[in-house]
């Protein structure tokens, strides 16, 4: 069977689980949206809910249900805030607590374990925000909220020519040669001039094109906040896939850790660039973890892990992977969750065991932001596929010999993704693309020699 057997959404409560959750397996019950069942459909909906096998492993709570299950929707709720004209079937999800601190110990180890098996089967998974990072959210949210009510010219003036930090206008981002609508501001390692990699012309290396400290401080408090957030997701995978400690967070010394704020306009405001009604298109994104949080507006749209369907994205782009097709998952906004999907380097890490998450994101009738985390390798690391754990599964010799270098990865992507970008024109005409072939940018933990005046 493949793994993307369709599933019927949740019965009502929706399960916080937390580090002391255990193993168990239950047949979830179905439900019909839209006939029959009372519930009013916005016009332009069109709502899939199939049945769910009749088995499949799930984790039960041995806690209380705490709050974020207190805040689910009625039933009948489910699905009102898919933007209008799309097809899918409605994700409900299971929220998993983490603890305050990792020890290895055996609930640890169960959590971990639950956590890789819902990734593998629906390729996403919901972190319970704690109250701190409530606040952090709502503060960041509201620093995005007013950099995007800026005058063009004061956003189109927040561009640095060596990284790809800073604002991209709607309509500049290209999925699959096709314009998105996405406004975005990304945070990049912010670095000054005088930095050493930064002297050295290393590709994408350079400041972060803040407009004002009242958008850069509270983003940084929430990002730095969710950088602590991955490196306890990775830790947890690591028990989840059988594998030594430190097998995947070796990678995340000196992280090459990003951050794309993201405004979507209204369907009814878009800029006349690419198909109507589109938001960014279908793609996987390049690391490891994408931590993200929504708004209650809602857009994202993912597809399951599933057998016949294969994308290898350092190799060739996935760009456009199944755009038009059916087998889509809508991911409502809940309150009060990150939602995690999986990175290209997880998938070659884990040879496969693990898939990146196709995702897409449709315009709404109101405007939607959302802040996504990427929590990501050195840019410096070759990333090596693990021989060890992930289900008993084994790389193949000749997988090993290069591997994967993210930096070329990471330049990769955003060069294809921003073909007209002062970065890109910088890069290409300094030549600085052949120094990602470089030793010095290939080893870990290593800086470049002083540069003289």
């Amino acid at each position: 069977m493949s793994c993307l057997a369709t599933r019927s959404v949740l019965p009502l409560g929706r399960r916080l689980i937390t580090s002391r959750a255990r193993l168990s397996t239950a047949a979830l019950g179905s439900l019909d949206i839209g006939s029959g069942n009372g519930m009013s459909m916005p016009p332009g909906f069109n709502i899939d809910v199939a049945g769910q096998p009749n088995k499949q492993p799930r984790i039960q709570s041995s806690s209380k249900i705490a709050t974020v299950a207190d805040k689910i929707h009625a039933r009948d709720d489910l699905g009102k805030t898919m933007p209008p004209s799309f097809k899918a079937q409605v994700a409900h999800l299971d929220t998993f607590e983490l603890p305050e601190k990792i020890t290895g110990s055996a609930s640890d180890r169960a959590l971990g374990k639950a956590i890789i098996d819902t990734w593998r089967y629906e390729g996403i998974i919901q972190i319970a925000q704690s109250d701190l990072q409530k606040k952090l959210w709502n503060d960041a949210k509201a620093a995005s909220k007013r950099f995007f009510r800026k005058p063009a010219a004061e956003k189109a003036a927040c561009v640095d020519s060596q990284s790809y930090a800073g604002y991209i206008a709607s309509g500049e981002e290209v999925t699959d040669g096709i314009a998105d609508y996405s406004e975005i501001f990304t945070i990049t390692k912010d670095l000054d001039l005088e930095e050493p990699r930064v002297r050295a012309k290393w590709p994408c290396h350079g400041p972060c094109p803040w407009p004002d400290v009242e958008m850069k401080e509270p983003m940084m408090r929430y990002v730095d906040n969710l950088g602590l957030e991955g490196e306890k997701i990775l830790q947890l995978a690591e028990f989840g896939l059988g594998v030594a400690p430190g097998t995947l967070t070796q990678y995340t010394r000196d992280g090459w850790h990003h951050t794309r704020v993201l405004r979507f306009p209204p369907r009814n405001a878009t800029n006349g660039k690419g198909k109507e009604g589109r938001g960014i298109g279908s793609h996987t994104d390049y690391g490891l973890l994408v931590i993200a949080a929504q708004d209650d507006v809602g857009g994202l749209f993912i597809r399951r892990p599933r057998d016949d369907e294969k994308f290898a994205n350092w190799q060739k782009s996935a760009a456009g992977h199944k755009e038009d097709a059916d087998g889509w998952f809508y991911i409502p906004p809940v309150e009060g969750v990150h939602t995690v999907i999986l990175g290209d380097m997880m998938q070659y890490l884990t040879n496969n065991y693990l898939t990146a998450t196709p995702h897409k994101v449709g315009l709404n009738t109101r405007e939607r932001f959302v802040i996504a985390y990427f929590h990501e390798p050195s840019f410096q690391a070759v990333i090596k596929p693990i021989n060890e754990g992930c289900g008993g599964m084994r790389t193949a010799p000749e997988q090993t010999e290069e591997g994967v270098h993210y930096g070329t990865h990471f330049t990769n992507m955003f060069m294809r993704n921003y073909p007209d970008r002062i970065t890109t024109k910088r890069l290409l005409a300094e030549n600085r693309y052949a120094k990602l072939s470089k030793p010095e940018l290939r080893t870990m933990d290593v800086m470049p020699a002083p540069q003289l005046d």
